[in-house]
């Protein structure tokens, strides 16, 4: 089973979009807010079996405007978009 279909077996069903300034979008509701503000539930960090500069951090959480819970896979580390280093620093992990 991996990362993503156990946070799902959780009930993690959604998904969150990283965006610039540190914001997250729940593909739900389709608000957007601080990163800070995502009530955090679990988060893994991977790196490619091949490849260990593939770093990927999967977050599960829920969306403090309308309550849906699920995921946001972002990438860390050197290679990582803006948009995802942003939204990194901002969550409560």
């Amino acid at each position: 089973m991996d990362v993503l279909d156990a946070f799902e077996a959780r009930g993690y069903l959604g998904q969150f979009r990283p965006d610039e300034g540190g914001l997250v979008e729940c593909e739900t509701c389709e608000q957007r807010f601080d990163a800070s503000q995502l009530v955090v539930g679990g988060y893994e960090r991977l790196e490619g079996a091949s490849d260990p500069g593939d770093m990927m951090l999967v977050v599960a959480g829920t969306c403090p405007r309308c309550s849906t819970k699920g995921t946001a896979v972002l990438t860390y580390g050197p290679m990582a978009p803006r948009a995802d280093a942003e939204v990194e620093a901002r969550l409560v992990l």
